[in-house]
């Protein structure tokens, strides 16, 4: 049954199977193993970098294609809930009518794209991806009367996804059952349901023909295969998959805006995470999201509670400063480099096989 239900692609390792079983328990019951609204909305948002970075794997690490548009997709993702739900109000019907609309718009993007910039050579496609990537940037932020310009936009969503609405006046196990934990689960199910999804993708007959084009390019086209035809075909359904990554931080913020969805650290944030996880594995989105959101969102916090208890060595505190926590990350970054050149996941299924 578990065999069936990941496609036949097992952890191989048992620290991996571990260490994935710990992420989905430790999400499934985020909200009552760490209460608070910081480490709710860590979860939530760590669900968002799971599909998202599963997403782009399937272009980077799957394909072998490299694109700087992905934060793109992801905000046309976010913009088509927020620009919907604030014109049509806060009904079921404007969040299908704007993913709907958001998943043609990211369709047609990507197909012109990939039919038209997948022939070049890679170095040329990623500089046509990163112009493409600007470009939309600068038109969110210029189009004020859709998109809110650079102050975005903020709209309602249903009532019962809402943090106002109660499911019951007595809290369970120390959490309040109302809308803002049911959109969390939301959340949770949405993300489970994609993964299982591209497994599903990379792991069929689709699926190794990509590896195919990524290992040897000219041997899979000698072979008969439309490597263009393939390559566009996993452009388009990472696309999709980053789009509704986009529409699932809306429905979470209930808010959107250039910055939120559109930055280029964003970008940025995909590929270490993908290089901390390691590429060409859909189980190393989950592993890395996890680890560089945390590391991200309470690095700062424990540099604090060294920088306090070690106030008796000035030269000391001051490197364990808040604010010198950009630095920190990045050496926690070369080192998970360096140990684990292929990935987190890449090094444990090779230590299996010893």
């Amino acid at each position: 049954m578990i065999r069936r239900l990941l496609s036949d692609d097992l952890p191989r390792s048992r620290v991996l199977a571990v260490l994935l079983l710990a992420v989905l328990l430790g999400l499934a019951f985020a909200p009552f193993i760490f209460p608070g609204v910081k480490a709710l909305n860590v979860a939530a948002k760590i669900l968002v970098f799971i599909v998202l970075v599963a997403s782009f794997d399937l272009l980077l690490g799957y394909t072998g294609i490299v694109s700087f548009a992905h934060t793109m997709f992801f905000g046309i993702g976010a913009y088509g809930i927020a620009i919907a739900a604030s014109r049509m109000g806060a009904g079921w019907d404007a969040i299908a009518v704007g993913l709907v609309g958001a998943l043609a718009v990211s369709l047609l993007l990507a197909l012109v794209i990939g039919l038209f910039s997948l022939r070049v050579r890679a170095i040329f496609f990623a500089m046509i991806t990163l112009a493409v990537a600007s470009a939309f940037l600068t038109l969110a932020s210029q189009l004020s009367e859709f998109t809110g310009g650079e102050d975005g936009l903020t709209f309602r969503l249903p009532e019962i996804i809402s943090p106002s609405f109660e499911f019951s006046d007595e809290p369970f196990l120390g959490v309040s059952l109302d809308g803002r934990l049911l959109c969390y689960y939301l959340l949770f199910v949405v993300t489970v349901g994609l993964m299982l999804a591209m497994l599903r993708i990379v792991n069929s007959p689709f699926g190794r023909v990509l590896q195919a084009i990524r290992e040897n390019e000219f041997r899979a086209e000698a072979i008969g295969y439309r490597v263009v035809v393939y390559r566009t075909l996993a452009a388009v359904l990472s696309a999709l998959f980053a789009t509704l990554a986009g529409a699932m931080l809306a429905i979470w913020l209930r808010y959107n805006g250039p910055d939120t969805s559109l930055s280029f650290e964003i970008m940025v944030d995909i590929l270490l995470i993908v290089v901390i996880g390691g590429m060409g594995t859909v189980y190393g989105a989950a592993i890395g999201a996890v680890l560089f959101v945390i590391a991200q969102s309470y690095l700062q916090d424990l540099l604090r509670l060294g920088h306090e208890a070690t106030s008796a060595l000035p030269w000391l505190s001051a490197l364990l400063s808040p604010d010198r926590w950009l630095l920190w990350l990045g050496l926690l970054f070369v080192l998970s480099v360096y140990y684990f050149p292929t990935g987190i996941v890449g090094k444990l299924r090779a230590r299996a096989l010893q």
